[in-house]
């Protein structure tokens, strides 16, 4: 995806005067309006490619995460458990009453 034109480019260009062409005052008038479009166009890509750049950055400083269960070798069902015994150790039979 490349860009074609630049402002620089679109100001510099000439066209070729005709008897019966368009009004050189309405061309430059509608040349100026794109020109500045490129300008901010041309601004926002550069931000957002140094954003991306930032954002890329971070993520490849960023320490990989493991997951917990596979690190410690548990399971939801196994911490569920655990869960459970220590609540019947604590509160007793009261709980299941």
């Amino acid at each position: 995806m490349d860009i074609k034109l630049t402002s620089k480019m679109i100001l510099e260009k000439e066209f070729k005067k005709n008897f019966k062409g368009y009004s050189v005052e309405e061309v430059d008038s509608f040349l100026d309006e794109i020109i500045q479009d490129y300008e901010t166009f041309e601004k926002v890509v550069a931000q957002l490619r140094e954003e991306n750049k930032q954002l890329k950055e971070e993520i490849d400083n960023t320490p990989k995460r493991q997951p917990v269960a596979s690190a410690t070798g548990t399971t939801n069902f196994d911490i569920l458990k655990r869960l459970s015994n220590l609540e019947k150790h604590v509160f007793g039979s009261k709980l299941f009453e």
